[in-house]
């Protein structure tokens, strides 16, 4: 067994368990244990993704079975990329917590709930098996719920019994996918799946549970047309909770759809690949015309999780090493400045009690760095280049010019042109136009908030000046996918 590759599990779940048994601790405390946590897992991830880039994919067989008998843990570089970023994430957002998370919930155990959902988030970029992946989802979804609803307020708790519902439904089509695969296949093993499937027959089994299976993921990623459940509630429970659910959870789902379509169901491509494109067009109109339509801006941000979401999709759905390489590149991009831009969320409503737009205004003058640390995130979500959200799009048109699909990317570039009308509408109401209450007093925001802001903000201008390592990244994790026989010899290897 390879250790390395069961310590982003390990750490979570361990520092889970350390804060349980200090909960009597007082909260500054609790929040400096859980820091040390997300700290040791973005080392991790950092050293995991190092050795996979230099040694090639790596993998274990938990009890020493082999696959597909046996529980495989499996690293390659997007799953290693995936658990480094959550880990850099989880830092940012603990940080931002010393000061933004609320006593009372630090009391009620929200730092080990976080880290219960890192074990999870962890657990499914690393399994190898379908079963498996759905208990890591489940493991996330309790610690989720909970996350959601402790504040106890109205809006939280209506937020999260919608977020469970719809992740029960999720759950309910995920069992059932998974009951008519293991009856035809006999195994969930992802590696062994793709190598039967490519000789199956039986197309109306493999288009059946391929169905059932984007059905729940997509509701995952929030995907058209299951996403209401993600406006309804990511603008409900605190900053801190909130910027993570938005960095990482629906990259998860996101995740999950890769792996299933880059890896299992390729053979029906007419199919299923038609339908993802179809679905991620749709999901990119209505996220960003749900963002057009709001003045708040957690909901601003919560509707364009979802057309962003249509981004990573449409590259999965052209299906070429161009296209994923984009994906790829988006999907870290992604998390990087849309977790920011939560955070900032969170900072307005430090400085000013609210994050209603038409309650707000004057920060530009009130907090000119944070109004600069704004247009950082924001213009790069936009895509104006030279920022990282201009490679990514730019990225993602040329493979789909490549691939013909004209109409898709004349989508595509519209959404980008709506994505800057919200973005510049938060500029305009929130920091441009005057404070509505007039010059009152502009309080300072803490260093535990501004650090992880300004970190992000520097990373995003890092990877927009100097795109090139995150580049070589994705385009080693395309080149996996796209060619998927490295991963099935690495997990089973050489059975025939």
């Amino acid at each position: 067994m390879n250790a390395l590759l069961l310590l982003p599990i390990i750490i979570p779940l361990g520092t889970a368990a350390v804060l349980v048994m200090c909960l009597r601790l007082g909260p500054r405390t609790q929040g400096l244990i859980s820091l040390c946590g997300a700290g040791l897992l973005f080392a991790t991830g950092l050293w995991l993704l190092h050795t996979v880039l230099g040694g090639g994919i790596m993998v274990t067989q938990v009890g020493g079975w082999p696959a597909p008998f046996g529980i495989s843990f499996v690293a390659d570089t997007l799953g290693a990329a995936m658990v480094a970023i959550t880990g850099f994430i989880a830092l940012m957002v603990l940080i931002f917590a010393l000061e933004d998370l609320p006593k009372e919930r630090v009391r009620q155990g929200a730092h080990p709930l976080i880290h219960i959902l890192l074990m999870g988030v962890c657990g499914a970029f690393l399994t190898g098996d379908l079963f498996n992946l759905f208990v890591w989802f489940e493991v996330m979804l309790m610690a989720s719920f909970v996350l959601l609803a402790m504040g106890g307020s109205r809006g939280e708790t209506g937020g999260a019994v919608k977020y469970l519902v719809l992740n029960f439904l999720a759950s309910g089509f995920f069992l059932t996918a998974l009951g008519l695969l293991y009856g035809q296949m006999g195994t969930l093993n992802m590696a062994d799946l793709a190598m039967k499937l490519q000789s199956t027959q039986d197309s109306g089994l493999v288009i059946t549970t391929a169905m059932l299976l984007m059905l729940a993921f997509g509701l995952k990623a929030g995907l058209f047309p299951v996403f209401a459940w993600l406006p309804a509630s990511y603008h409900t429970p605190s900053v801190t909770v909130s910027a993570l659910f938005a960095g990482l959870l629906t990259k998860v789902g996101v995740y999950a759809l890769i792996r299933a379509f880059a890896l299992i169901f390729t053979t029906q491509t007419a199919v299923t690949h038609t339908t993802l494109l179809v679905l991620s067009l749709l999901t990119m109109v209505a996220g960003v015309l749900g963002a057009a339509s709001q003045f708040e801006i957690r909901r601003i941000l919560s509707w364009h999780i979802i057309s962003q979401i249509g981004y990573m999709v449409l590259g999965l759905a052209l299906f070429t090493q161009a296209a994923l390489t984009a994906t790829v590149f988006y999907i870290i991009h992604h998390i990087i400045v849309k977790t920011n831009l939560f955070l900032i969320s969170g900072a307005v409503v430090r400085l000013r009690g609210s994050d209603r737009l038409k309650e707000i205004g004057g920060l530009y003058k009130a907090a000119p760095w944070l109004s600069l640390l704004f247009l950082v995130p924001a213009m790069s979500l936009g895509g104006i280049p030279p920022l990282s959200g201009f490679f990514a799009k730019f990225s993602l048109l040329i493979a789909g010019f490549e691939s013909q699909a004209y109409f898709a990317m004349a989508v595509a570039l519209a959404v980008g042109l709506l994505t800057l009308y919200s973005m510049t509408k938060i500029w305009a109401e929130a920091f441009w136009k005057a404070d509505p209450h007039g010059d009152s007093p502009t309080p300072s925001l803490p260093i535990a908030m501004m650090v992880p802001i300004v970190a992000m903000a520097t990373l995003t201008l890092g990877i927009s000046f100097a795109p090139q390592i995150l580049l070589e990244i994705s385009q080693a994790a395309a080149a996996e996918l796209i060619k998927p026989d490295a991963y099935i010899r690495a997990v089973l290897g050489s059975r025939p």
